[in-house]
């Protein structure tokens, strides 16, 4: 990687980790009491959809608990959660759409009006990384750990 990207992308770690932090900060009811139901994809019939800058940190989230490739969950669920602790790889990393998803249990889906800045944060940073607008998950971080071999 030229030093170039690599400073791109540093940056733009950065500002998606930045837009997480000011997502915690909105007066938004959510508590994630971390049930995982949300996380079964196949059931659910809903998948999140990551920008770019957001699938770099998850794969990078990824790579940091020694992983090289996403695990393999055939059930359809999040191929972030451990089918045997039913914890989620990278919480702490973890994509906008799982912060702001449709869990009852987490208080809901938040509106979008009331994080469209946010998302149009994220746009912007998708467009600086070279990304062709928000992909479905797996594809969006599998795509990036080929790149960061």
């Amino acid at each position: 990687m030229n030093r170039r990207k690599f400073l791109l992308e540093k940056t733009a770690l950065a500002e998606v980790r930045q837009v997480y932090a000011d997502l915690a900060q909105q007066p938004i009811e959510r508590n994630c009491v971390r049930r995982t139901e949300c996380c079964h994809f196949k059931l659910t019939g809903r998948t999140p959809y990551l920008t770019r800058g957001e699938a770099v940190v998850a794969a990078k989230a990824l790579r940091a608990t020694g992983r090289k490739a996403l695990p393999e969950n055939p059930d359809g669920a999040c191929p972030m959660l451990q089918r045997d602790t039913s914890n989620c790889l990278i919480y702490d990393d973890r994509p906008f759409g799982c912060r702001t998803h449709f869990c009852a249990a987490a208080g809901g889906p938040v509106a979008r009006r009331e994080v469209i800045d946010l998302i149009r944060r994220l746009e912007r940073i998708d467009i600086e990384l070279g990304g062709n607008g928000p992909r479905i998950f797996q594809n969006a971080i599998a795509e990036v750990l080929e790149d960061i071999l």
